[in-house]
């Protein structure tokens, strides 16, 4: 990190891009935006964002946007954060974004945090992009945000229903870390979570890359899972039903590729259907009053759905890569795709 004040462009203004440029805002970093035109106007006024951790209203008006993503290129940015989803970020548009970050960035100093869901991703991105591996770490946001002009989410003791309805975005910080990086560029890691954390209002850890995998990607077949018994509470899920039973054992198939090195061998040994049922309802409690179904009920039922897909057959084909039938995976994946 630089001794001037940190220059950081974020890729996408969607709900995390908007909720990390506030905090990397108070850690007195100087934000940039790269949208799409139609964002533009929106842009051009200060955005409210309201906490469910506090049932407060924050305005976050300290930031620019560019349209074109030229303009990185001789801009010589500290930090570029990708937000994109996977599936926008792998089409042909994603795909001349990326090479364009490429030339932004090589032979620079410039730094890269890939904060998008999805398996080996930084491997495809340091090729498409040719940027040197030291210079991109992975990234995943724990903060849970949404627009409530786009979802009406069901109320809990402690919501505002007045301020809520007065947000662009919603969020809460409530899982421990609001950010985790992993280790696969400890120095981009190191000075990301030095700045992150600067900002007083959320912190940033650092994990061992295969870890994270380990954490992040047996997510979607819960998902998955949810998907199809209908997006109830996970505190009233029947731990011991099929759904659920085919579900973990898809997990466990998952944690088992070799990408996930140790710790995925010892997760998928101790991986059990009440466990991860228990662990669930737990964060589901931990996440009040932000109802936690109900959010991934919107964001991973619709507005990332697509990506989710991709993603669990992308762990197909690595497994199957490996000599690995991939069962259960792909019969979650089979059930999800003909409802």
């Amino acid at each position: 990190m630089t001794e001037q004040t940190p220059r950081v462009l974020i890729i996408g203004a969607g709900s995390m891009g908007l909720i990390v440029g506030y905090i990397l805002s108070l850690a007195k970093a100087e934000v940039t935006f790269l949208v799409r035109p139609h964002r533009q106007e929106e842009l051009n006024r200060p955005q409210v964002l309201y906490s469910y951790d506090d049932n407060q209203l924050k305005t976050y008006k300290d930031y620019k946007y560019i349209t074109e993503p030229s303009k990185m290129i001789g801009a010589d940015y500290d930090y570029i954060l990708i937000t994109l989803d996977a599936h926008a970020l792998r089409s042909q548009v994603g795909l001349s974004l990326v090479k364009t970050i490429g030339d932004a960035v090589r032979g620079t100093q410039t730094k890269v945090v890939l904060a998008t869901a999805f398996i080996d991703l930084r491997s495809w991105f340091l090729e498409v992009s040719g940027i040197s591996g030291e210079q991109v770490t992975y990234g995943l946001l724990l903060i849970h945000a949404y627009a409530p002009r786009a979802a009406t989410l069901p109320l809990h003791d402690g919501t505002d229903p007045t301020l809520l309805e007065q947000a662009d975005q919603a969020y809460t910080d409530s899982l421990g870390p609001g950010f985790i990086v992993d280790d696969s560029s400890p120095a981009v890691a190191e000075g990301f979570a030095e700045l992150y954390n600067a900002s007083g209002l959320s912190t940033c850890a650092i994990m061992p890359a295969a870890q994270l995998a380990v954490f992040a990607i047996p997510l979607f077949p819960v998902l998955a899972a949810c998907d199809l018994l209908g997006w109830p509470k996970f505190a009233e899920i029947d731990s011991k039903g099929e759904v659920w039973n085919l579900a973990v054992e898809a997990a466990r198939e998952i944690q088992k590729l070799s990408m996930m090195g140790e710790p995925g061998q010892k997760a998928a040994a101790t991986i059990t259907d009440m466990g991860l049922a228990a662990q669930f309802a737990e964060m589901e409690k931990q996440m009040l009053p932000l109802d936690f179904s109900a959010f991934d009920k919107y964001h991973h039922g619709g507005k990332v759905n697509v990506q989710d897909r991709e993603l669990l057959n992308a762990c197909v084909s690595y497994g199957e890569a490996e000599g690995k039938t991939m069962s259960a995976l792909k019969e979650l994946i089979k059930r999800v795709e003909s409802q």
